[in-house]
């Protein structure tokens, strides 16, 4: 979960690894580093906010460095323990993203050597294995360290004796290279250098590379030097402002008109009903969806749509269990869904299934991802960047993907008539007006989480593809506002939950005009008869639903599967209203990293 920027070219290295660590931060860090090269190697590291490492750099003109800001998983958090790491001269400086599993038997084989450790960290060592083998050629030396490495890594080094050059290597985790003229960047993600250059390589597993002013040298994991091709990702700067916002989340919540539209746009055709995500997949047998967090929940709800769209059995299984303990079946296909495509339990998932014979297609919104080069088939949900910590704009897209995905195999498998298509693409045509309905009802949304805001519980139900709509509901509150929330399918609620229902603890249901909306009506009425406060959140028309709650948010009519878009806008308005009106840090929640890259 740790960011990395490096730098060699003709600007002032100081200024530009400063500024990517700040365009880094959405990773989440309790500290941060940098080490520049002039005649010598200099190392400045700050516990806390990168502004605090900005005090304390002076006004140095360097044209070479690296940086890196770090989310504790071996040592304190301690200046120490910050990165970058060195040497026992402090010639040679290194950071790290992953984990180094083996770094207790080199730590002790290193110490025995003669080394002297300066932090507990796991990444040390690799700056000591570098000494080792440093004869005055970087790249070399690298090369002869990481060979001894167990685990997961994005390394990036600089040394003292060579100072226009930086070496970096991968494992499992990401690194990408920009491209600029006569500079270059390394870094864990784009927006650390998209201001400067648009043009990046990405990286693969088990490559290392070069970087100087003279250019980019790619070597395999047999040193080999290799051609790789230059991509142009369509990015810009200002997609990774805040644009006048607040805060990133409520921009990329106010974005998804936008989002949306481009995720289907050239994807959906109404003359001949038909829906192309270009991607020649058969239809399976069955499906398993992995998935983490909020694209678990997207998975959940794309399990309802294969099922009535397709008639396509469906599981969706937690990525970091399904890769130990779930079943591998070859005849099916999985659909791995990450946002970064960098979360690591999905790719050990993913690596799991490959290696049983299983076809893999993933959904993520980076190309180039890590995820995108393991499947045999991608579905990119075009979202442009997404800073915030919690997923706004990249779930609905996921949602929507799961949609068409499941009716282009409904219609490919005759389970869907083409007159229903058509319904479908009509709404979907439609959705980023549905959004924009729910944005209209901002200050609606805001004056009713200005009712929860101070409550210390707050439940969320549903019934069918609103029981993960629900869960994540619970999930945005809970991350971002730091309330207590949970999620719950409506029906379970007489199965012990309701011991917990009280007149101050809030009920948000979730309500659809589908098969399930008496019995949900019938549960919203059991949770009245415990005094518990209840907003509903239900379609324009729904005029019953009132008699039975206290408030009511209102979102288009449409199918449920469809619904279940702008739903989830509202309820990602009520929780970002709900942590402002608390004063949280709403874009990096305490504890959360945006990028779950180590397991």
């Amino acid at each position: 979960m740790c960011g990395i920027i490096g730098y060699v070219g003709f600007r002032n290295a100081r200024e530009i690894l400063l500024e990517g660590l700040k365009r880094l931060d959405y990773r989440g860090y309790d500290s941060a580093g940098i080490g520049l090269i002039s005649d010598k190697l200099i190392v400045y590291k700050e516990v806390g906010e990168i502004e605090k490492l900005e005090k304390q750099v002076p006004a140095i003109n360097t044209t070479a460095g690296i940086g890196h800001t770090r989310w504790a998983t071996h040592g304190g958090v301690t200046k120490a323990n910050a990165h970058p790491h060195t040497d026992c001269k402090k010639k040679i400086a290194v950071v790290h993203n992953g984990i180094i599993e083996n770094f207790k038997e080199l730590r002790e084989e290193l110490i025995n050597r003669g080394h002297k450790f300066t932090s507990d960290t796991d990444t040390e060592v690799v700056a000591h294995l570098v000494e080792e083998a440093y004869d005055g050629c970087l790249e070399k030396a690298v090369s002869s360290a990481i060979k001894k490495l167990k685990g997961s890594y994005a390394l990036a080094f600089v040394s003292k004796d060579e100072p226009d050059k930086i070496v970096a290597a991968r494992k499992e985790s990401p690194l990408v290279i920009g491209v600029g003229d006569n500079e270059y960047f390394v870094a864990s993600d784009i927006p650390a250098f998209l201001k400067y250059t648009n043009r990046v390589i990405y990286i693969e597993d088990g490559e290392k590379c070069i970087l100087s002013r003279k250019g980019v040298k790619i070597f395999d994991e047999n040193d080999k030097e290799i051609e790789k091709d230059i991509n142009v990702v369509d990015w810009s700067i200002e997609e990774a402002e805040k644009a006048g916002f607040s805060h990133y989340m409520l921009k990329e919540i106010y974005e998804q008109p936008r989002s949306i539209a481009d995720s289907f746009r050239g994807r959906i055709y109404e003359k001949e009903p038909h829906v192309t995500l270009n991607v020649d997949v058969e239809v399976p047998e069955s499906i398993t969806i992995v998935a983490c967090g909020t694209s678990f929940y997207a998975g959940l709800a794309g399990k309802y749509m294969f099922e009535e769209i397709a008639d396509i059995p469906t599981k969706t299984e937690l990525s970091s269990e399904y890769r130990y303990l779930g079943r591998k079946d070859e005849t099916g296909l999985i659909i791995a869904i990450s946002q970064s495509g960098e979360t690591a339990d999905t790719l050990a998932a993913v690596r799991g299934a490959k290696k049983y014979g299983c076809k893999v297609l993933a959904i993520t919104n980076v190309v180039g991802s890590s995820l995108t080069r393991i499947a045999d088939y991608t579905i990119l949900t075009r979202c442009g960047p997404e800073i915030g910590v919690a997923a706004t704009k990249t779930f609905t897209a996921q949602l929507l993907m799961l949609l068409m995905l499941a009716l282009d195999m409904g219609l490919k498998k005759g389970t869907i008539e083409d007159a229903r298509v058509e319904e479908y693409i009509t709404h979907i045509k439609k959705l980023p007006s549905y959004i924009q309905y729910v944005l209209n009802r901002n200050e609606e949304i805001k004056r009713i989480a200005e009712e929860i805001k101070d409550k210390e519980t707050v439940f969320f139900i549903g019934r069918g593809i609103n029981y993960p709509l629900a869960l994540e509901g619970a999930l945005k509150l809970k991350e971002i506002s730091y309330i207590h929330a949970e999620g719950f399918a409506a029906g379970e609620l007489k199965h012990g939950p309701f011991a917990l229902l009280t007149e101050e603890t809030p009920v948000v249901a979730v309500v659809a005009r589908d098969k399930t909306y008496e019995k949900m009506l019938a549960n919203i009425r059991e949770v009245k008869a415990r005094n518990s406060p209840v907003v509903a959140i239900a379609d324009e028309k729904d005029m019953d639903v009132e008699s039975y709650v206290d408030e009511v948010i209102r979102y288009p009519v449409t199918p449920p599967v469809i619904s279940c878009i702008p739903i989830a806008v509202v309820l990602q308005l009520l929780a970002y209203h709900a942590a402002n009106l608390r004063g949280c840090p709403i874009d990096k929640p305490r504890n959360l990293a945006k990028s779950v890259t180590v397991e």
